[in-house]
């Protein structure tokens, strides 16, 4: 690949020995590929590529040919124009070191639903706020849970139970130098200085989380904007606001608060366990008094957290390039001391103290799971409301797309959480006798699994059957598509189920919803036979049926296991779509869509791409429509579109008017109206397109992902081409001697519609002056 100098004004090529110059009413066709990613070569279709701007993470690219020519053809704006493309897929991917990321999954889960509230007017600002602490509320209990999970294994598992057994310690040599029977009451062996040397753990876990944070904030949130100086955004979309992809003291604000959370748990963990211990009979008065300190402490800091968290942490009107006071920039290091402060009193000699049983009964992980129900609960009260003050009949399950999803991020914490204690307690303890063990909330939650399993594998069942009778149904749709030409019955049963089968992505909302209910009922069930029989599912039935016993000692076992074998699939998946493309591809939707959004609720998921990658398309697009004058055609595809709709939010209006808009396999209605009404619901997508210029979208019925925008009545001239035919020649034509291929979601510039339209987006734009806009239906 070859490289060309760009010089050191706005990215611009200038003419000299650095490269061509730009000439005035020359016409540019910027691509944007979707999820996936590819090459240069593959989107210019040339095997000479030249990057003229960015650097090895997002770049620009043109044709080495492009570049190469000194005196460019006078009526080139009216032959094609000049292709760039923008590569931006090492955004997300990389070594498959970066399939850690994955292990978030709920982190990013729970910032999805943030930002899939329902679309409102302005007079409803302060329930929108209630959403949004409602939603960094739930973020905050997933970093406690995740601490909580770490301080299970490490305090209560190994350096409590195991290490304080003569057994579990036997068995594992590593553990001697802690275990009172094995070192025969060395200084290590004491239970709080053992709490104290695990806690290493869980405090290494949040520190990596907080390094993570801080590392992707300074390479994204930290990215400038363009300056648009007095120029007003868009309406339509919060997207168009100026701070809206410059996220850096909100993130700045949730790293501090969340980091503060995660050395509260471990100090929780520790210094609750000595303060009862010093609150029991013949305790020490001074070690009493000070754990009750330490305890108040702990509670206001607790305060402190959720304050910092319920806070609003700027805006998105102005590019806010401030940070927090220093009541919230030194929150984690005062929560370090007090750890620090914890630890030593934990440490100190208590004679006599013993560890036995559990560090901590069901309480922790029981409120947690309680703490998640009922703020998905009100959650989903709150977005009912939302979406009653202005119906969207097409937005996902009526609006509760958000507090469904906020429900599988707790859920699938939960199931993180439980499994890695579960698997950690079979390996520590081979014969099962003796530990404890886990917390029992966390083997009934186990126990739900495959209940919930056999559910849905039903209605997938359901789903297939709906899907096979829609490919019966849709074969004389297809025959009516070719109309002159010899049909195959194969063949046209082929493109029907095709058909059906991208029909699916449409029943997305139904998986969800029955998905969020069944776990739900499952988990208040589990949470309620937890407390209520206060020891594992299969003891407890042991006085009921002995179907009722087997049944539930099954469902305990097998549940483990299958949290067992999820996570390590999970991880496995996770780092093939890292390292493998076509895997990438199929993992990598559900992916780039959650890490588009910026980092709103909760600071530890994933970074987003976006902070970045809109940014570079802004400043690529105003600098060279401010040197040149010339016309440009934002071309995207897939998950490209999205970028390209929230580039055009983002450009000053005085550019947005000689920028059209190509799309195609777009998810923008499909999948964003639906699922984020509130930021590409029908009324931002007819506002989008009353900002540009121009736009047209295409699409395929063969298409699992994209689709028509549908823009609302009175939006303007439509949008949306007629469904390009896929394939698009039923058997062997003159033209397609040899089968046309079924393309779905792919090569949309194999169509000749697709030159088509882009040469009529270009001839309704003019060097200076846009075009009159056609009239509708025209």
């Amino acid at each position: 690949m070859e490289r060309a100098q760009t010089s050191s004004q706005d990215g611009i090529l200038t003419s000299g020995t650095d490269g061509p110059a730009e000439r005035p009413g020359e016409a540019l066709e910027l691509l944007v590929h979707g999820v996936g990613g590819t090459t240069p070569e593959e989107m210019l279709d040339d095997p000479r590529t030249v990057r003229i701007a960015g650097d090895d993470t997002a770049a620009v690219f043109r044709r080495a040919a492009d570049t190469e020519e000194a005196d460019p053809p006078a009526d080139r704006s009216r032959s094609r124009p000049v292709p760039e493309a923008y590569v931006w897929c090492n955004l997300t991917s990389g070594n498959g070191s970066r399939a850690l990321w994955l292990l978030l999954l709920p982190f990013m889960v729970v910032n999805l639903a943030h930002w899939m509230r329902p679309s409102v007017p302005d007079r409803q600002i302060r329930t929108v706020r209630l959403y949004g602490a409602l939603v960094r509320l739930v973020g905050l209990t997933l970093t406690v849970l995740l601490v909580a999970a770490a301080c299970e294994v490490a305090l209560d598992l190994t350096a409590w139970q195991c290490a304080g057994t003569r057994a579990c310690a036997e068995d594992h040599s590593w553990l001697g130098f802690l275990s009172p029977a094995e070192s025969g009451g060395g200084w290590w062996s004491a239970p709080g200085r053992r709490l104290a040397l695990a806690s290493v753990v869980p405090l290494a876990l949040t520190g990596l989380l907080w390094y993570l944070s801080r590392r992707t904030w300074n390479a994204y949130e930290s990215q400038p904007p363009l300056d648009r100086g007095t120029e007003q955004p868009g309406g339509g979309s919060a997207l168009a606001q100026p701070g809206f992809w410059y996220g850096r003291r909100l993130v700045a604000r949730l790293r501090a608060a969340h980091t503060a959370a995660g050395l509260f748990t471990v100090a929780a963990g520790v210094g609750l366990a000595a303060a009862r211990e010093d609150r029991a009979p013949g305790g020490s008065a001074v070690l009493d008094a000070l754990g009750w300190l330490l305890s108040l402490a702990l509670a206001a800091g607790a305060v402190t957290v959720i304050w910092v968290v319920c806070g609003r942490g700027g805006t998105d009107r102005r590019v806010d390039v401030t940070l927090d006071g220093r009541l919230v920039r030194w929150l984690p290091l005062g929560s370090l001391a007090l750890l620090a402060v914890t630890l030593v009193y934990a440490g100190w000699e208590r004679p006599g103290w013993e560890s036995r049983g559990r560090l901590h009964d069901d309480a922790p992980f029981g409120s947690l799971a309680l703490t998640h129900g009922l703020l998905v609960v009100v959650l989903a009260v709150v977005a009912h409301l939302l979406h009653r003050s202005q119906p969207d009949a097409r937005a996902a399950m009526r609006g509760l797309g958000g507090p469904a999803v906020a429900l599988l991020a707790c859920a699938l914490g939960g199931v993180m959480a439980g499994g890695v204690a579960l698997r950690v307690a079979d390996w520590l303890d081979g014969t099962g006798t003796s530990l404890d063990g886990p917390p029992v909330v966390l083997t009934w939650q186990a126990s739900v699994i495959p209940p919930l399993l056999l559910i849905l594998l039903a209605l997938c069942l359901w789903l297939v059957r709906r899907t096979l009778r829609g490919a019966r149904a849709e074969r004389d749709a297809v025959e009516r598509d070719y109309p002159d030409e010899t049909r195959d019955p194969e063949r046209t049963a082929a493109i029907a189920r095709t058909r059906a089968m991208a029909a699916l992505t449409d029943a997305a909302p139904l998986l969800i919803a029955v998905t969020t209910t069944v776990t739900l009922l499952l988990g208040t069930a589990a949470l309620v036979g937890a407390f209520a029989a206060g020891e594992a599912p299969g003891p407890a039935a042991r006085d009921a049926h002995p179907f009722v016993e087997g049944a539930a000692e099954t469902a305990q076992a097998l549940g483990s296991w299958l949290i067992g074998l999820g996570f390590i699939l999970f991880v496995t998946w996770g780092r093939r779509a890292y390292k493998d493309a076509s895997a990438r591809r199929t993992i990598g939707i559900l992916w780039d869509v959650g890490t588009f959004w910026p980092r709103a609720a909760h600071p530890f998921a994933p970074p987003c791409y976006a902070e970045r990658a809109v940014p570079d398309l802004t400043w690529r697009i105003d600098t060279w429509t401010r040197a040149t004058g010339g016309r440009l055609v934002i071309s995207g595809h897939s998950q490209g579109s999205v970028l390209a709709a929230a580039t055009a939010w983002q450009l000053p209006p005085g550019v947005r008017g000689r920028v059209a808009l190509l799309t195609y396999g777009s998810p923008l209605e499909r999948l964003y109206g639906r699922w984020f009404p509130a930021h590409f619901g029908p009324e931002a997508l007819a506002a989008l397109h009353q900002d540009v210029d121009c736009w047209r979208n295409l699409y395929r019925l063969t298409d699992p992902i994209g689709g028509p925008v549908r823009l609302p009545d009175g939006g303007g001239p439509d949008v949306d081409c007629v469904p390009l035919k896929d394939p698009l020649a039923h058997g062997r034509t003159v033209r397609h001697p040899l089968p046309a291929p079924v393309l779905g979601h792919s090569d949309y510039q194999a169509d000749p519609t697709f030159a088509e339209e882009r040469e009529r987006l270009l001839a309704r734009l003019r060097p200076e002056v846009p075009a009159p806009r056609p009239e509708p239906g025209a």
